[in-house]
């Protein structure tokens, strides 16, 4: 069995992978949908999962890994124990990824973002641009699962412990066939 095929027995078995019709975090449709909730809740799917992305970085030269809230906490946490690194959190405060509770990120240091879903890179972007203000670099990107179709470069490394092909569609471009299907609208951000 492969690795992939071991990764996707696990999301499965897990209940992680959902089908019908979704109106993700960034607003796009799609007849598939991943519930970071029942990987996150799994040590026994999670630990893999990050091991995976722990592996790829381990020469990276990465001082700190860094995950925003609220599933790449539990993600960012695994991957830096697995590593030997201290973790950090990005919470949204006014729209704006922050460092609270007294956290700060020296500069120079050398920090790997991981983060849950990939679909359009808004979460890993905004975790760059809080690492850019900090003068603080960017040596990596993980995620447990990348269904992105056309992710434009991050400027650094990107890693999927997990890659799926999973379509999207823009609110104005949802086929008839998924249209007809009522929409739900599972996530986290408003």
């Amino acid at each position: 069995m492969t690795t992939h095929d071991r990764l996707t027995e696990l999301l499965q078995q897990s209940g992680a992978i959902l089908n019908g019709h979704f109106v993700l975090t960034s607003g796009r449709h799609s007849a598939v949908y991943f519930e970071k909730f029942r990987i996150l809740e799994q040590p026994s799917v999670l630990v893999p999962l990050c091991a995976e992305i722990a592996a790829q970085f381990a020469d990276s030269g990465a001082t700190v890994v860094m995950g925003p809230t609220t599933g790449g906490i539990i993600i960012a946490f695994e991957i830096a124990r697995q590593m030997g690194l201290p973790a950090l959190y990005a919470e949204t405060v006014d729209g704006q990824r922050t460092l609270r509770r007294n956290a700060t990120l020296e500069p120079g240091a050398k920090v790997l973002v991981v983060d849950d879903v990939l679909t359009t890179g808004l979460s890993l972007r905004e975790v760059s641009n809080l690492v850019t203000a900090a003068d603080a670099e960017v040596v990596g990107y993980g995620v447990l699962i990348d269904r992105s179709q056309e992710l434009r470069s991050l400027g650094a490394p990107l890693h999927a412990a997990y890659r799926v092909e999973a379509e999207s569609y823009a609110p104005d471009a949802i086929p008839d066939w998924l249209a007809q299907i009522p929409a739900t609208k599972p996530g986290t951000r408003a």
